[in-house]
């Protein structure tokens, strides 16, 4: 008898045991999800406020005032100011708790830099789009005379020639010189046998025409060397002058010192060695 009561009390209470540690389990379900709203901040949303277009100083006292955390990138767009705020995320009127992190990106202070890309001989329509995808500015288009006609002859930047490769700042303006086909004028071809280089150079810039020039020999001073011999020359065979129109172009020889028959009569057998070609 004894043992049986002993065993009918054991078995009670595992049975009460049971159903405290149910009870709890129940109250302990019921109190959490009582407090998984404040748990989780459910209802406590916030919109995005849009800060792109604003300053970075700006920007940033908006959205700590909101209860955001801020993480920056940046990138460089050359229309824009300097720590100007160019993008967010997430998007603006998104709805996010407080305490998110909002990524802006913001503009450079200073440019980054590109390689001059190489525009000689395009179009002007495909110029201004490597410009672009260079994120480069266009400037001023001047126009020369040239048989190339619509084609980029220089790249100019600050005024100076700038060969491609060269690094240079995005957001640098460039300006285009353009060919403007043949001029309509059309004159008598200079006569520069006898004059230096840089006299010969200067008429011929100033009739718009092209050279080729040949050094014969070694030079040790360019502008102060002798032009003794030009394609075309200044008169035919018949000793009427020849014509050329603006955009022609014309080539020479020079050298240090040439002889006077050299500069009656061009270049003499065996005169010509070791030369070095230049062209405008």
């Amino acid at each position: 008898m004894k043992t049986a009561t002993k065993t009918t009390d054991f078995k009670n209470s595992f049975k009460l045991n049971v159903l405290a540690i149910a009870g709890v389990c129940v109250v302990l379900y019921f109190i959490f999800f009582a407090m998984l709203g404040q748990i989780t901040g459910h209802g406590d949303e916030i919109k995005v406020p849009n800060i792109v277009g604003k300053m970075l100083k700006a920007g940033e006292g908006e959205l700590k005032k909101a209860g955001f955390d801020i993480q920056i990138d940046s990138a460089y767009d050359p229309s824009q100011k300097a720590l100007m705020i160019l993008g967010q995320q997430p998007d603006v009127g998104e709805i996010v708790k407080p305490g998110r992190t909002i990524f802006l990106t913001v503009n450079k202070t200073e440019p980054p830099k590109t390689p001059m890309p190489n525009l000689n001989g395009l179009s002007l329509r495909s110029a201004i789009m490597i410009l672009n995808s260079s994120k480069l500015h266009l400037g001023d288009t001047t126009y020369r005379p040239d048989i190339a006609q619509g084609a980029v002859l220089d790249q100019l930047y600050n005024g100076k020639i700038i060969r491609p490769g060269q690094m240079i700042p995005q957001g640098s303006t460039i300006s285009l010189v353009l060919g403007d086909g043949l001029g309509n004028t059309v004159f008598d071809v200079p006569d520069i046998v006898g004059l230096t280089y840089a006299e010969a150079v200067a008429m011929l810039s100033a009739n718009n025409l092209h050279f080729t020039a040949v050094a014969s020999e070694e030079i040790t001073d360019t502008a102060a060397a002798i032009v003794y011999m030009q394609m075309p020359s200044a008169l035919n065979e018949l000793g009427a002058a020849n014509r050329l129109r603006e955009g022609d172009e014309l080539g020479f020889y020079f050298k240090q010192n040439p002889t006077e028959a050299e500069i009656n009569h061009g270049p003499q057998p065996g005169g010509i060695k070791d030369s070095v070609t230049i062209e405008d």
